[in-house]
């Protein structure tokens, strides 16, 4: 468990590293962040980096908090780690509650890298979808735009 912790603060801090410099770097630090629902403080610190990601609208009305923690973490995986077009699935405990992510390629906005991304979540047999853009900020984490 720290040491998933420990890897994941890690990536994080490095990640940052990877978008403040002119060229070289690559934009991906690696594609194996854990994301597990059991890892609290992570969990707690990309939640409140991603303030409510686009989970936090109508499309996530009806999930638990756990459904909303899962949701969040695939969101933020998919910006930070995942190649454009290629999705991130999540599932819940609760039988028929998942989605998945995808974001698109990054873009640079001043000095700042934004992804464009949608999150389709299905719960109940209902599908919904939600597009949106996020850019990341200096210290790695991302901040949707509203």
């Amino acid at each position: 468990m720290r040491y998933r912790v420990a890897l994941v603060a890690a990536l994080i801090a490095l990640s940052g590293c990877t978008t403040a410099g002119k060229g070289g770097g690559s934009f991906f630090a690696s594609n194996g962040a854990s994301g597990r629902t059991g890892e609290p403080a992570v969990a707690g610190t990309i939640i409140a980096s991603m303030r409510g990601g686009l989970i936090g609208g109508p499309i996530g009305s009806s999930l638990s908090d756990a459904d909303r923690r899962a949701a969040l973490q695939a969101e933020y995986r998919a910006l930070e780690y995942t190649p454009a077009g290629d999705g991130v699935e999540w599932a819940s405990a609760s039988a028929g509650v998942g989605g998945e992510v995808t974001a698109a390629q990054p873009y640079r906005v001043g000095s700042q890298d934004c992804r464009q991304y949608t999150h389709s979540v299905s719960s109940g047999g209902v599908k919904q979808t939600a597009r949106g853009t996020a850019c990341r900020n200096p210290d790695g984490s991302w901040t949707p735009l509203t």
